[in-house]
Parts: C-alpha cells; sequence; structure tokens
C-alpha cells in the first residue's frame, strides 16, 4: 500500500513538474534530415526496413516512395505511411515508426577537434566539448553560442556549461583575445 502510494506522488510530481516547464505532447521529437528511422509494416517484411531522413526531408520507401518526414513526430510519419499505403496497397495496414539515430550536433571555434558529432540523450555544452577534445587555451567559456532549429525557424542561444544541446544543435566556442 506504502509503494502504491509513493508510486502515485511520485505521478503526480513528475506531471507538476511538465506542466511547470510547458513540456507537452507537442514538444515530442520532430525528425529531421539526418535523422535515421525504422518503418515496420507489420505483415509486410519487405516494405519494413531502416531508413534515413535525406537531405530534402522525405524518407523513401519501397513501394511507395518519397514521404514526408521533416517536421513529424514518429507517431505523425505512422500516419502519413499508413494513408499512403491503405487506398491502393494495403487494405489495413498497420505500421510503426522509431527513431534509431538521432542528427548529429556541430560544434566548432576553440575546441580541439571541431566537427560533427553523434548526438546522445541528456548532452549539455561540457559534454559536447568534451566530446569534442576539450577547449583550447584560447576558448572564451563565458560567450558560449548555440543555433538551434532550421531553416526560417533557427534561433540563437546564449548558453552556459551546463545549457542542453538537442539533435541539430551548432556549437559556436568563440575565441577570447587577452
Amino acid at each position: 500500500m506504502l509503494r502504491q502510494l509513493i508510486f502515485i506522488a511520485a505521478l503526480f510530481v513528475a506531471g507538476a513538474a511538465l506542466a511547470q516547464t510547458g513540456e507537452t505532447e507537442s514538444a515530442a521529437y520532430r525528425l529531421s534530415n539526418g535523422d535515421k528511422i525504422r518503418v515496420t509494416v507489420y505483415g509486410h517484411e519487405d516494405l519494413s526496413g531502416e531508413f534515413d531522413v535525406d537531405g530534402t526531408g522525405n524518407v523513401s520507401l519501397p513501394l511507395i516512395g518519397d514521404v514526408r518526414a521533416a517536421g513529424l513526430t514518429a507517431n505523425e510519419l505512422e500516419v502519413a505511411v499508413t494513408e499512403r499505403l491503405r487506398p491502393d496497397y494495403l487494405r489495413n495496414p498497420r505500421v510503426s515508426a522509431e527513431l534509431l539515430d538521432y542528427r548529429p550536433f556541430y560544434i566548432f571555434g576553440e575546441v580541439r577537434s571541431p566537427g560533427s558529432y553523434a548526438y546522445t540523450g541528456g548532452m549539455t555544452v561540457i559534454s559536447a566539448v568534451a566530446v569534442a577534445g576539450g577547449y583550447t587555451y584560447r576558448a572564451r567559456k563565458n560567450r558560449i553560442r548555440i543555433v538551434r532549429g532550421a531553416g526560417d525557424e533557427q534561433t540563437e542561444i546564449q548558453a552556459t556549461a551546463d545549457t542542453p544541446i538537442y539533435p541539430g544543435d551548432v556549437i559556436e566556442i568563440p575565441e577570447r583575445f587577452f
């Protein structure tokens, strides 16, 4: 009984924390070019497989061709693939889509090895810098800049070492002058 009460209290606290931060279903991860996904059409292994979201934001699937994936969640992609299969190819398709690999993040400026790196969940600026070999001796650690988003929806963020990193982020570590 006590365990059940503790579990319920934990759920309540987690829900309150999500409400406070503004996290909602609409804040779910959106696919973009560079992501790798697995699409499974149940009962049809020839239509299933692992696919990359290409530079145009599409996924090229067997039989139905290109499906727009950029900007969609995995659940929204499932619906799009289902709708493309339903009218002409399958009566009642059951489709599942899952994210396999996130797109990379990019880091440049005063780090030892600038470039693109594989994203892992829970990354912060300091862990991204560590992946890139650490700061150089000329790094200005208090003026870090992150460009987040794609196309017209880019935002620029002034960051600290604890700022979270997301897939596709571009991190700039500027140079100090004295």
